[in-house]
């Protein structure tokens, strides 16, 4: 009996059905952007002073401008000024215009410093979550738990979604998970304090990476297997298609309410996939709901013109039922060439992580145009698709990979020694750092599968995936507690954490051009060269040869 891909081969592996739902499709791996890091917009925090009463009084009747009335009024920059002010009535009539706290000055001894209890003055046109919620000074790790939670989201979500798809389907899952995360997406929009918009946000993570990988599993489902590869790396490009429409969104809509209100509406829209994506013809069939399959196999042919030749009405899954074996967690780490692969691609989907999220969270401290950075600095992810794809079955996986890590690394530590005033030399730094990691990050997806035998090989792929989402929840304290002691820090610590996961990658064997291993002996012999193997298979070829003799 034919399988799937068989079937595809006749009716079209990537034809008019599979490309209208590759993009639509797509469009759920745009919308999820906002989510992964739309903290840079929602959280952005802008220079600000403690609130005084009686200043801006005194500032209208004396005419300063906004640098007098910092010079005058304000401790003095970074966080002394933003976190602490003068204790002094400035509602007094003694006070002149010129040095008004020279009068009150004894003896020179300083004047005595307090908190901000009238709360703060922000310096921006806009608003954030910090500015309404007043997410600074001793409260700053709130933003922190902010972004944390989400990501918290992301792990226990993306943990459970195997089962839960694999036991319920891929369009049930994927449509619950769009309906939920719309409607908390909105929930946050109308939010009356933070720990409810903390919730929803939590909530958001639970299910919004969910639904992203319902769709990478579905579209390469619908796809023959020449094309999976191809379409998964144009999926994560959808994202950062998403990443340029955020920034222009942001732009025009600089208060966090309606920018999270605007970005979420969307996802509305994707409710009615009900009626223009079918489940997957592959989990049908290992449901044994053959006839229902055959049902969508026919609809797909239809939809691509081509006719389904009637030797392959009758299905059979993917892979032959053969002994089943239960895989542990134990066997990622019983064997030594596994267990190295483990702790390898664990660091790496970790370093991904950290890197990523981490630099765009920096740069929306830099205190340059947040936008136009934003913007530039996801225009080079593009090329970064198209190096993988240019790179991987030309020169391998390992050797790209590695560099990649490497130039993230070193970008990052180069940044760390360029002048404030060469903002174009930061901002190159900045994206070479940004292209490195993104090629990076789509290079572990991609050989993280094919490292381990397959009975353990989903086991494998969430085992070490789920440190990305680690990685995720310490970023946010990692970037902004850093940055408090000095503002470069993040990007030092940066540098060594993808050095070292660059020098890593050369411990692992390249499978450019090997099958997937099937069991534990063949993924321990992997390191072995390719000349070897190639050896072997020649000298069983002529064996077989010579009887025909």
């Amino acid at each position: 009996m034919p399988t799937v891909d068989d079937i595809l081969e006749h009716i079209g592996e990537f034809n008019f059905f599979q490309k209208q739902t590759f993009f639509l499709l797509c469009l759920i791996s745009a919308a999820f952007t906002p989510i992964y890091v739309g903290i840079v917009f929602l959280g952005f925090t802008p220079d600000h002073r403690c609130r005084s009463p009686g200043v801006a009084e005194l500032s209208r009747r004396c005419g300063w401008s906004l640098a007098e009335e910092l010079n005058y009024t304000v401790p003095g920059p970074g966080p002394e000024g933003q976190c602490l002010r003068y204790e002094v009535d400035w509602n007094q009539s003694t006070l002149g215009c010129l040095d008004p706290l020279a009068s009150l000055a004894t003896n020179g001894s300083p004047l005595p410093l307090g908190p901000c209890e009238q709360g703060w003055v922000y310096d921006t046109p806009g608003s954030s979550i910090v500015t309404e919620f007043n997410l600074v000074c001793a409260d700053s790790w709130m933003l922190d738990l902010f972004q944390s939670a989400v990501n918290v989201g992301f792990f226990i979500g993306s943990m459970s979604i195997g089962y839960i798809a694999d036991r319920f389907g891929r369009k049930l899952c994927l449509l619950i998970t769009i309906l939920i995360n719309a409607s908390s997406g909105v929930l946050m929009a109308i939010s009356p304090n933070y720990t409810w918009m903390l919730i929803f946000r939590l909530i958001q993570g639970l299910v919004s990476k969910a639904g992203w990988l319902i769709g990478y599993i579905l579209i390469t489902e619908f796809v023959g297997l020449r094309y999976r590869r191809t379409v998964g790396i144009f999926y994560q490009v959808a994202f950062t298609i998403g990443l340029l429409v955020l920034a222009g969104v942001a732009y025009v809509l600089p208060h966090w309410r309606w920018l999270q209100f605007t970005v979420t509406l969307p996802n509305f829209c994707f409710l009615l996939y009900y009626w223009c994506v079918p489940e997957s013809p592959r989990w049908l069939i290992s449901q044994n709901k053959n006839a229902k399959a055959l049902k969508i196999i026919k609809h797909i042919a239809k939809k691509n013109g081509k006719p389904l030749p009637g030797s392959l009405q009758s299905l059979r899954p993917d892979e032959e039922v053969g002994e089943k074996l239960n895989p542990s967690f134990l066997d990622l780490v019983r064997t030594p060439q596994i267990r190295k692969h483990t702790l390898i691609l664990m660091y790496n989907w970790f370093t991904s992580s950290v890197l990523y999220q981490g630099l765009i969270m920096h740069m929306g401290l830099a205190g340059s145009n947040i936008y136009l950075d934003f913007f530039y600095s996801a225009l080079v992810e593009f090329p970064a698709a198209f190096l993988i794809i240019l790179t991987i079955d030309r020169i391998g996986r390992r050797y790209p990979w590695a560099i990649s890590n490497m130039v993230a690394g070193a970008a990052c530590l180069v940044s760390v020694f360029i002048p404030e005033d060469l903002h174009w030399l930061r901002v190159t730094a900045a994206c070479l750092g940004r292209m490195g990691i993104t090629m990076a990050y789509e290079m572990v997806c991609l050989v993280n599968a094919e490292l381990y035998p397959t009975f353990i090989r989903n086991l494998g792929v969430l085992v070490c995936s789920s440190m990305c989402d680690i990685g995720g929840i310490l970023t946010p304290f990692l970037v902004y507690r850093l940055t408090d002691i000095w503002h470069e820090l993040p990007l030092v610590v940066f540098a060594v954490v993808g050095l070292i996961a660059g020098g890593l990658v050369l411990l692992l064997p390249e499978t450019k051009g090997k099958t997937l291993p099937e069991t534990i002996e063949e993924a321990e012999n992997m390191q072995r060269s390719g000349k070897n193997k190639e050896k072997m298979i020649y000298i069983e070829v002529k064996k077989l040869d010579t009887p025909l003799n």
